[in-house]
């Protein structure tokens, strides 16, 4: 949820980091994702068929693990479309298991550059278990002069 406070650009340092996000992944929460986003690719839901090919267990959706970055910066921004660039690379897989503590994917963010027309662009880092998930995760966002 954002928080309805918009951060100006020109309040904004270079080296300054984001409030740190934790999210807890259930299983449930695969499955509500998967009908959300109509990927049911059974590695997201079967431990046989994860296994099979070649995971350790059922593992996040990858647009999961981006969403929950972005909305990393979307809280810290306070506006969902400030986003104008979003890129990162997968690197390790969110292993989601059965159990009530399910899995723990911790995103932080830092303000790396300011860029031209009220733009920054924000280097975030995803871990899952202390494991980097994301690799070169970074959004850039326009922000009100």
């Amino acid at each position: 949820m954002t928080t309805g406070v918009t951060i100006s650009a020109k309040d904004v340092t270079v080296g300054a980091e984001l409030p740190p996000r934790t999210v807890m992944l259930s299983r449930t929460d695969l499955v509500r994702y998967a009908g959300a986003s109509e990927d049911f690719n059974p590695v997201h839901w079967n431990p046989r068929v994860a296994r099979e090919a070649g995971l350790p267990d059922v593992i996040a959706h990858g647009m999961l693990t981006m969403a929950l970055a972005a909305r990393t910066v979307t809280e810290w921004t306070g506006d969902p479309g400030a986003i104008v660039e979003y890129r990162t690379r997968f690197s390790k897989p969110v292993v989601v298991p059965d159990d009530a503590q399910g899995a723990t994917v911790e995103v932080r963010g830092t303000v790396a550059a300011l860029l031209d027309d009220a733009r920054v662009r924000i280097d975030l880092v995803v871990t899952c278990g202390g494991t980097k998930v994301l690799s070169e995760a970074r959004a850039v966002v326009r922000l009100p002069s």
